[in-house]
């Protein structure tokens, strides 16, 4: 870990599994966005070397840290020990997660960073207006906007993109949603944290945002991956959570 950890009030946790073609490009943008985050790589072991890349830009560059696991557990998984990672400063003020395929606007994130002073959590969304997603096929766009209006209409939700990951949160909120358990390991984590936020009280502000398919590498969603939210939705419904702790 960077010595210059607990020095950064804004951490950005970017996981990745075979990213080496867009890491590089990813994290230079990230920190021409935001020269004063730091950034941590939770890789899973990429067969493809893209943790030995980020041990290279780790070296060159005190911004940029690497968590590495031994192996790939799914999204949710790898974020929950980035955040408990992360939370272990006692330093950092905010929290942001995001792809490494530059299909999240690095660009976005001066905004992002802006909203969470009077939220306590920001979503970078596709579906409010100013919002959208490019080279996208159809399938793409149907299980995303299906799942997002999927999630709101079971779990009773104003935000309308459920099933983003680019995110800002507030440390205060993210410590009381890791107060309880996490249970989705593939995208779905993405609603199950949102919707933990939202029954704690959270102040949730959606920011439009331009998704971009990644140019270099494969998408890692999978059909079994969009059917995990089928089942897990319900009951995250009934479940029950403690009154988030404010920060002021």
């Amino acid at each position: 870990m960077s010595d210059n950890f607990s020095a950064k009030e804004i951490v950005i946790c970017l996981p990745t599994y075979n990213e080496r073609e867009n890491l590089r490009q990813t994290a230079a943008a990230i920190l021409t966005a935001v020269p004063r985050v730091l950034i941590l790589i939770i890789d899973d072991n990429s067969p493809d070397g893209t943790g030995c890349i980020a041990d290279q830009m780790a070296c060159e560059d005190r911004r940029i840290s690497v968590l590495h696991r031994a192996r790939k557990q799914g999204l949710g998984r790898a974020y929950l020990d980035g955040f408990r990672t992360v939370l272990k400063q006692p330093h950092v003020r905010l929290i942001g997660q995001m792809d490494a395929d530059l299909s999240h606007p690095p660009d976005r994130l001066p905004a992002m960073i802006h909203a969470a002073e009077f939220s306590d959590l920001v979503i970078g969304s596709r579906y409010v207006p100013g919002g959208g997603t490019r080279n996208w096929n159809f399938y793409r766009k149907f299980i995303s906007r299906f799942g997002s209006l999927y999630a709101r209409a079971w779990l009773g939700m104003p935000v309308r993109d459920l099933t983003g990951g680019f995110k800002i949160w507030r440390r205060s909120l993210l410590e009381t949603v890791l107060e309880h358990p996490v249970n989705a390991g593939g995208y779905v984590f993405q609603v199950e944290t949102s919707f933990l936020a939202f029954r704690l009280g959270a102040r949730i502000t959606e920011l439009p945002i331009l998704f971009t398919d990644r140019n270099v590498g494969k998408s890692k969603m999978t059909a079994d991956i969009a059917l995990e939210a089928f089942w897990r939705l319900p009951a995250m419904r009934v479940r029950k959570v403690r009154k988030v702790r404010s920060e002021k």
